[in-house]
């Protein structure tokens, strides 16, 4: 009998809140993410859709990811249940601000420094919210046109 000695799968229990570092990880990983949108002008358009301050934002984004990272669902104890699709049907996202969007988030986990296996997971896992975002955006576009 051999031993198997791997470690877990992403996506499934708490693995990716523990491989991003918990909530200390998390809230590096989301406070660097808003500073290269700020600060990069590619992403800036996205930061400019945000409520000014963000710092409601990046609490809101840091409590969303900890439980669709198989953490405590801190979100909803805060600030209520959310559909992200919804949530952001007021904003006119297209397949640039989807991108944008990712592009941003995988800038932070590079210089967070994560890993390529971890990085890969989590912007293939992300791009099925943010597609969905686009899809109800452009709906929603479509339908007060």
């Amino acid at each position: 009998m051999t031993s198997n000695t791997t470690k877990p799968t992403f996506g499934e229990g708490d693995a990716t809140l523990q491989a991003i570092g918990g909530l200390e990880g998390l809230n590096k990983l989301v406070r660097t993410f808003y500073r290269l949108m700020a600060d990069t002008p590619a992403y800036r358009p996205l930061f400019d859709m945000h409520p000014q301050p963000v710092d409601t934002s990046i609490d809101k984004l840091i409590l969303f990811l900890h439980g669709w990272m198989g953490g405590e669902r801190m979100y909803a104890a805060k600030y209520g249940q959310i559909a992200l699709p919804r949530a952001h049907a007021h904003l006119d996202v297209n397949d640039a601000e989807r991108l944008m969007w990712l592009n941003c988030m995988n800038d932070a986990l590079v210089e967070c420094g994560y890993d390529d296996d971890l990085r890969d997971y989590l912007i293939s896992a992300l791009s099925v919210p943010a597609g969905r975002i686009q899809q109800v955006s452009q709906a929603q576009r479509q339908n007060n046109a």
